[in-house]
């Protein structure tokens, strides 16, 4: 019976109800589009350090994994740390940024192709001039670029030389010493990588690299991982509480009008409820049952507009942004959206249970 009656309450005001799902259902899509980007973002760029091949990554003083563009490292290390025991090939890289969140790679291909395996080409091939530059598939699908096309990047433009298949290294890559000179930074890297005769020695050459260049940070592939996480991002963990905040407080909003109003709507019928025998307690379980048939609407919404802004992000910036769906976050976005829908039921629950039966039922 009480089903039944909050059932209908929903489906004979349908605008209400609708817009009332669907702003719950906004707060919850940013916050699992959030995270999903955090989650993507860090796998696809530990994915893409994989795939360089290396064992060790070795990075300039006092720099983060996260700090990506300048070359502060001599490029004469590069030879120094590829005669270290058990290092059997040392290469260096320099990453620049470019417009908004693109970041260009400048590699060696001779040692680069030699440590990693070299690119898988779709379309087109290796470099053949100073002006070439590979992109991966992802980045000619945000530019609908292909082999032979012209793209500007760093203010210059370029000839695409080949689309390679995207999870190693960069999305863009051109010829380290190119990027060099372009940059103003000749002779100079900004990280290195290095491979192993066996990787079980990890673990001894760190060691031993530490001991020698104790300012450099010096890092294994497994370290790479466990740094890219949400939770080893400064700040990002404090970003994502403060959009659970404020979808708290949009939930609540969105509830408390939407209630209260209906509250108004159904004076009469709450004092014919009450004239009947419903008790002040039933009266507050139907406002706060509706509520919470509501948050649980917004809830499902908000993970299939989740997945409607994945695709969206696929099909705009597939290189520029990656979104990925954590379902482990689908209960901790339903029940903040049900705790703001249940918080903003109370006062509007609260003030239909304290109605008059009386003056209920004779207003108009």
């Amino acid at each position: 019976m009480t089903f039944k009656l909050i059932f209908e309450n929903l489906r004979h005001r349908p605008l209400r109800t609708a817009l009332s799902v669907l702003l719950i259902g906004v707060p919850v899509t940013l916050i699992l589009t959030l995270v999903g980007l955090s989650h993507g973002m860090l796998e696809e760029s530990a994915r893409r350090a994989q795939g360089v091949g290396a064992d060790i990554l070795v990075r300039p003083p006092g720099s983060s994994l996260l700090s990506f563009s300048g070359a502060p490292l001599r490029e004469a290390l590069v030879a120094k740390l590829a005669q270290e025991p058990h290092v059997v090939l040392a290469t260096g890289t320099i990453v620049q940024s470019d417009k908004g969140l693109s970041l260009v790679t400048g590699v060696d291909p001779d040692s680069f192709n030699k440590m990693s395996g070299g690119f898988e080409y779709p379309e087109g091939g290796p470099f053949k001039g100073p002006n070439d530059i590979l992109i991966d598939d992802y980045y000619a699908r945000q530019l609908h670029a292909h082999a032979g096309s012209t793209i500007n990047v760093l203010n210059r433009n370029w000839r695409v030389a080949g689309i390679f298949v995207a999870g190693k290294l960069a999305h863009i890559v051109v010829p380290l010493r190119v990027l060099q000179d372009l940059t103003g930074n000749t002779g100079k890297v900004t990280q290195i990588y290095l491979k192993l005769d066996n990787p079980a020695n990890v673990g001894a050459v760190i060691a031993s690299l530490k001991q020698k260049y104790p300012e450099h940070p010096i890092l294994s592939m497994p370290d790479i991982l466990s740094l890219t996480s949400v939770n080893n991002v400064p700040g990002l963990r404090s970003f994502i509480s403060v959009i659970v905040g404020i979808s708290i407080i949009v939930g609540f909003a969105v509830v408390c009008l939407s209630m209260y109003m209906a509250v108004l709507q159904r004076t009469r019928e709450i004092g014919i409820l009450k004239s009947l025998g419903a008790s002040r307690t039933y009266i507050l379980e139907l406002i706060v049952a509706e509520a919470f048939m509501l948050g649980l609407a917004g809830t499902v919404l908000g993970i299939i507009l989740s997945f409607g802004a994945r695709w969206l992000i696929w099909r705009l910036v597939p290189a520029s942004l990656q979104q990925a769906i954590v379902p482990e976050w689908w209960p901790i976005a339903g029940l903040i959206a049900l705790f703001a829908s249940l918080l903003g039921a109370l006062y509007p629950g609260i003030a239909a249970a304290r109605q008059d039966p009386i003056e209920a039922l004779a207003y108009e």
